[in-house]
C-alpha cells in the first residue's frame, strides 16, 4: 500500500530549487496563465465549467437540446421524409432503429464525461484539478513543459475530432442521396442539425478523455524530473517526502477518475456488443448507409478509451520505474564510495582497535580486574554506514510503494490492459458465435 501523506504547500525540493522571492516569478508564469485561461474558456464553452447557477442551467439545457432532443426529433420525424420511396428505404435498411441506438450510447457516454468532470471542476477548480497550484514555484517547468502539454491537448483533440466529423459528413451526404427528403432545404436542415449534434457530443466525450490524459501527462513531468534528482546530493528523507507527495497526487487522481473510467468502459463495451448484434445478427442489408454511423461512433468511443488507458498506463509505468532507478542509484553510490561497513578495502578484514584486541585476548579473570576501555569510534565509517542504511531503506520503500493510477485497487498498467483485451475478445467471440450461428440456421 502506498504511503499517502498530505503534502505541504511547497515540497522540500521546491524550496531548494527555486527562490520564492524572485521578482521574475509573475512575469514567467504569464504564458501559463494565458494557456490556462484559454483552456478554461474552451471548457466553459462546452459546459464543463459552471461559474453560476445560470451557467449550470444553460449547460444542462444545451446538452439536452443539442445532444438528445434535436437529433431524436430529426431521426423520428424528418430523417426519411414523408415520401413512400424514402419510407420504404428506411424500413429496408433499418436506418431509424440503428440511428436511435447509436444516438443513445453516444449521448450517454458524453453525459458521463460532462457530469464527472463538471463535478470535479465545481469542487476543485481548474488549477487544483490539474495540480498546478501544488507547484507554483516551478516557473521554469511551467514555462517550458506545462504549456506544451496544454497545447497538445487541443492538438490531439482536433486530430481525432476532425477526421471523424469528415466521415460523418460524408455518410450523411451519401444517405441524403439514396434516402432523400421531400425538399433540398429540408435535407440540408436535417444534415446540419445532425452534424452539429454529433460533433457536440463527440467533442464532449473526447474532451473528457483528453482532460484525463492531460492530468496524467502533467504528473509524468514530475516523475521524469524526479529521476534527475537522484544525481543531486540531497538527504534521503527529502527523496522520500517528495515521492510521498507524488504518490499522494496519484491516489487523488485515481479517486477522482475511477467512476468515470468504469462507466465509460461499460458504456463503450455495451455499445460494441449492440453494434455486433445489429450488424451480424440482422438478416437485412448492411451497407454504408445504415451501418456507417455504427462504425464512426465506435471509432470515437474506442479512441476515447484508448486515450484514457494509454495515459493511465504511462504514468503508472513511470511511477513503477522509479524503483529501478533508485536501486541503480544506490548501487552506483555504494560501489563508488569508500564505505566498508566494518570491512577494509584491501582484504575485507574487520578493523579492530588495540583496546578491542586486548579485551578479546584477556581471560575472564583478568577482565574482572581491568577497566574496560571503549574503542574509539570511527566517525567517517559510522557516517558511511548510516548513509548506506538510509539508501537501502529508501530503495526498499520505493520497491514496496510503486504507485500508479488504480481503479479500486487494480493498477492500470500493461497487465491490466492485457486483461481488458482478453475480456473484450471473449465477449466479441461469444457474440459472434451466437449471431453467426443463428443467422446461418435461419438462412
Amino acid at each position: 500500500m502506498a504511503v499517502s501523506l498530505p503534502p505541504s504547500h511547497y515540497s522540500p525540493l521546491e524550496e531548494q530549487w527555486y527562490n520564492p522571492d524572485s521578482a521574475q516569478t509573475e512575469t514567467l508564469i504569464l504564458p501559463l496563465k494565458h494557456s490556462l485561461r484559454r483552456l478554461k474558456t474552451f471548457l466553459r464553452f462546452l459546459g464543463f465549467i459552471h461559474d453560476s447557477r445560470f451557467s449550470l442551467s444553460l449547460s444542462s439545457f444545451s446538452f439536452l437540446l443539442f445532444g438528445i432532443a434535436a437529433p431524436s426529433l430529426i431521426i423520428v420525424f424528418f430523417y426519411c421524409g414523408s415520401g413512400s420511396a424514402s419510407a420504404s428505404a428506411c424500413r429496408k435498411y433499418h436506418i431509424k432503429g440503428f440511428e436511435l441506438e447509436t444516438l443513445f450510447f453516444q449521448a450517454t457516454a458524453a453525459a458521463v464525461s460532462l457530469l464527472c468532470f463538471s463535478l470535479n471542476f465545481r469542487k476543485y477548480g481548474l488549477r487544483v484539478f490539474l495540480f498546478v497550484d501544488n507547484y507554483q514555484q516551478n516557473v521554469d517547468r511551467f514555462q517550458f513543459e506545462y504549456i506544451p502539454k496544454i497545447d497538445n491537448f487541443f492538438r490531439s483533440l482536433a486530430v481525432w475530432v476532425l477526421p471523424c466529423v469528415i466521415l460523418k459528413t460524408a455518410r450523411e451526404i451519401v444517405r441524403v442521396i439514396y434516402v432523400h427528403n421531400d425538399s433540398l432545404v429540408q435535407s440540408m436542415m436535417v444534415v446540419f442539425v445532425l452534424l452539429v449534434s454529433w460533433t457536440y457530443t463527440a467533442t464532449v466525450y473526447l474532451t473528457g478523455s483528453a482532460l484525463f490524459s492531460l492530468v496524467c501527462n502533467l504528473q509524468v513531468i514530475h516523475f521524469e524530473k524526479y529521476k534527475n534528482l537522484l544525481d543531486r546530493n540531497l538527504d534521503v528523507l527529502v527523496y522520500i517526502e517528495e515521492h510521498s507527495r507524488l504518490t499522494f497526487n496519484l491516489s487523488k487522481i485515481s479517486h477522482r477518475f475511477r467512476i468515470f473510467l468504469i462507466l465509460e468502459f461499460l458504456i463503450v463495451t455495451a455499445s460494441q456488443i449492440v453494434t455486433l448484434l445489429e450488424t451480424t445478427g440482422n438478416n437485412g442489408t448492411i451497407n454504408f448507409i445504415n451501418a456507417a454511423d455504427f462504425a464512426i461512433s465506435s471509432i470515437v468511443q474506442v479512441v476515447g478509451i484508448i486515450i484514457c488507458l494509454h495515459a493511465a498506463a504511462k504514468i503508472s509505468h513511470r511511477a513503477q520505474s522509479l524503483a529501478s532507478f533508485a536501486s541503480r542509484w544506490h548501487a552506483l553510490l555504494t560501489c563508488r564510495s569508500n564505505e566498508t561497513l566494518g570491512a577494509s578495502e584491501n582484504g575485507g578484514n574487520l578493523n579492530v582497535t588495540g583496546s578491542a584486541v586486548a579485551a578479546m585476548n584477556y581471560p575472564e579473570s583478568d577482565m574482572d580486574s581491568v577497566d574496560y576501555i571503549l574503542p574509539p569510534i570511527n566517525e567517517e565509517m559510522n557516517s558511511n554506514v548510516s548513509s548506506y542504511l538510509k539508501r537501502q531503506a529508501f530503495v526498499m520503500y520505493m520497491q514496496s510503494n510503486p504507485g500508479g493510477v488504480t481503479i479500486f485497487g487494480w493498477t492500470v498498467n500493461r497487465a491490466f490492459m492485457d486483461t481488458i483485451f482478453c475480456v473484450e475478445l471473449t465477449v466479441v467471440t461469444f457474440v459472434l458465435g451466437k449471431t453467426l450461428t443463428f443467422t446461418t440456421n435461419n438462412t
